[in-house]
């Protein structure tokens, strides 16, 4: 399907456009790796947490561990919603979400070379308008990076591990008024006929494709066309990570659409 580039979307993008991404790596002054990732209006505090030690399933098996949690403030949207904590039960939401940012990031870190250790990535909502998972994959990409040098740097892991194999980010894709668009803010994704959210490492490989046809059947020529986006979005994120992990913590990298 040939990708149109004509601006019909609400908010004036192109169909192969990203929303204004933000990263301030540092934001929260706590973990050994935080930062604060923006998707338009969407916004995700990644918090890294490095442990010494594994689950105990994992003890002596020299391998390290890397797991995450994904929570929504209650008011994230424009409802309040009541704290999962207070009601006492993890909704199947979250808990798949916090399972595919774990997956995600392990897809690029080598658990030997993290040793007996464990990092845990938070990642908690501030506000939502679509696409707080893809943020917090790529956002916790980024707070990871800078716990492993964290712990290089304290002698915690051998400063010539090569903990991490490649970058890692996640955008979403969908089929909109019949036409392919990347990166979905809430008023796109709740109409969609198709919903795709595509996992990939900095090289471009596929680590985990998440696709749904939500009110219509899609082509394998459509599915080829998300995946393209995708592909052409994971890049620019994946840039946007190097910038920000080449810069001085507490800045502030913009990536225009």
């Amino acid at each position: 399907m040939p990708m149109s580039t004509r601006a019909t979307r609400a908010d004036g993008r192109a169909p192969d456009q990203l929303r204004p991404v933000s990263i301030t790596r540092g934001w929260s002054g706590t973990g050994e790796g935080s930062v604060l990732i923006e998707f338009g209006a969407t916004r995700v505090l990644c918090v890294a947490s490095f442990t010494t030690g594994v689950p105990r399933w994992k003890r002596d098996s020299g391998e390290g561990w890397v797991t995450a949690e994904y929570a929504m403030l209650p008011r994230a949207t424009d409802q309040r919603s009541p704290r999962e904590s207070v009601k006492g039960k993890v909704g199947g939401r979250t808990q798949e979400i916090s399972r595919l940012i774990g997956r995600s990031l392990r897809g690029v870190v080598d658990t030997r070379a993290l040793g007996e250790n464990t990092i845990t990535l938070d990642c908690d909502v501030l506000r939502a308008d679509g696409g707080t998972r893809t943020a917090s994959v790529t956002g916790a990409y980024i707070a990871l990076a800078d716990a492993v040098a964290w712990a290089k740097r304290n002698g915690a892991v051998s400063p010539g591990a090569k903990v991490l194999t490649d970058s890692v980010s996640a955008i979403s894709v969908g089929i909109v008024d019949g036409e392919p668009v990347l990166d979905l803010p809430y008023a796109e994704d709740v109409r969609a006929h198709t919903d795709m959210n595509v996992v990939q490492s900095g090289d471009g490989r596929f680590i985990e494709v998440q696709g749904t046809a939500e009110h219509a059947p899609f082509s394998r020529a459509e599915l080829g066309a998300l995946l393209d986006l995708a592909a052409l979005g994971n890049t620019r994120l994946a840039g946007a990570q190097r910038a920000a992990l080449s810069g001085a913590p507490g800045e502030r990298v913009e990536v225009a659409p």
